[in-house]
């Protein structure tokens, strides 16, 4: 894989310097917390959905205060795109930070169901633009080994992300049932810290990249088919496991506890990815994270013992540090500056789509064991198309 050298090091006639081209260590870090929005947009409730429905008078329809962000990610994200195209990253991702804020945060203070139901639709639509121009502007700002780098970090914060407010929103449900929707106001938090620390002026760095990106205009359909893959196979063990555990003695707080685990472990997988690419290459490292997924699938299936599904865990996080934040850089190593925003959006989309395929796991008439076995099966023939159809190869 071909790796262009970062911006600021590139130099043309016209060009800025390299401090007007570069951005802070805190502007890199804000972008970080912006991707950890993108987890917790419907999961923040996750911890006190029972309470939280029944307070709303959403008992029949608790799923949907969850899966709603989800489906406005898919209806609204080509909207954000064509905005971060037309007006540029930065000011999207204001939009979007602004909008995440209001709409999250507000959420509490709604009483009749349609209005909350389209409040957490609309949800879904800032989110997306806020993932899509957060990783539109790490396209911007940083090139080869620092930009793969700088995404394998997103990755890693949008699984922190997960742990953290998870945990924090649990805490907050047994003080009141109003209380989880505070978290959404950490996006005007970062929305400040981007104001600040983010640079207005990338039209330049936007030209370097015309220059220096070796593999702009490549096909984008394999990326977004392998991220919809990836997304279903990994969230389909959030979906099974929690009864799966359940009926083997585990505790919710277990659960909870477990899941959390497998995130962490994604954490460090994330770390690695790029190191393994160097030493392989894109279709080999994803064939690698179906793997993974084939053999924790397997395993979750075979055995109830502790030391197996620990094991299992270990191996379901390398996965998805392997094949999301790869996938995600994929699809911009292969976008211009004029497709960015509207590539970046379809990716959102493919991956938030993987999740809404889980939802068929219910209606499959299998065990949990079963369904276990069919999601390995699934993931090996990705595997193997993965590794002969070279689809990511430069």
């Amino acid at each position: 894989m071909q790796l262009s050298q970062p911006i600021a090091t590139q130099t043309t006639p016209n060009s800025l310097s390299a401090s007007d081209t570069s951005i802070s260590r805190l502007g890199g870090f804000t972008l970080l917390l912006v991707a950890t929005l993108t987890i917790m947009v419907g999961a923040v409730l996750a911890p006190g959905l029972s309470s939280i429905s029944q307070a709303m008078g959403m008992s029949e329809y608790a799923a949907l205060l969850i899966t709603l962000p989800a489906l406005g990610v898919v209806l609204l994200a080509p909207v954000f795109g064509l905005l971060i195209d037309k007006w540029g990253a930065r000011r999207t991702l204001m939009l979007s930070l602004s909008g995440y804020f209001i709409f999250g945060s507000g959420g509490a203070f709604l009483t009749q169901s349609w209005l909350i139901m389209l409040d957490r639709l609309i949800l879904g639509g800032f989110a997306a633009g806020a993932m899509a121009s957060g990783t539109a502007l790490i396209s911007q700002w940083y090139s080869g080994k620092a930009r793969l780098g700088m995404i394998a970090k997103q990755g890693m914060a949008i699984e922190l992300g997960g742990v953290i407010f998870l945990f924090v929103s649990g805490l907050l449900t047994e003080w009141n049932w109003r209380a989880p929707f505070l978290i959404y106001g950490f996006a005007a938090v970062i929305l400040l810290l981007a104001l600040a620390t983010i640079p207005k002026q990338q039209q330049n760095a936007d030209k370097q990249q015309k220059v220096i990106s070796h593999s702009s205009g490549r096909p984008v359909k394999s990326v977004l088919l392998y991220a919809m893959l990836s997304m279903a196979t990994f969230y389909s063990m959030f979906v099974s496991l929690p009864g799966h555990l359940g009926t083997v003695g585990f505790s919710e707080a277990q659960v909870g506890y477990f899941l959390a685990f497998i995130s962490f472990m994604a954490v460090i997988a994330a770390m690695l990815m790029p190191r393994m690419i160097t030493q392989t290459n894109e279709s080999t490292t994803l064939a690698t994270a179906f793997i993974c997924f084939a053999i924790a699938h397997a395993l979750f299936g075979l055995s109830t013992a502790v030391p197996v599904i620990i094991l299992a865990a270990v191996i379901t996080g390398i996965g998805f540090g392997f094949s999301i934040p790869l996938l995600n850089h994929s699809m911009v190593e292969r976008s211009t500056e004029r497709n960015r925003g509207r590539n970046l959006s379809y990716f959102a989309m493919a991956v938030f789509i993987g999740q809404f395929l889980t939802s068929a796991l219910s209606f499959i008439p299998l065990s949990s064991q079963g369904i276990f076995f069919v999601c390995a099966a699934i993931a090996l023939i990705c595997a193997i198309k993965v590794s002969y159809s070279k689809a990511l190869q430069p």
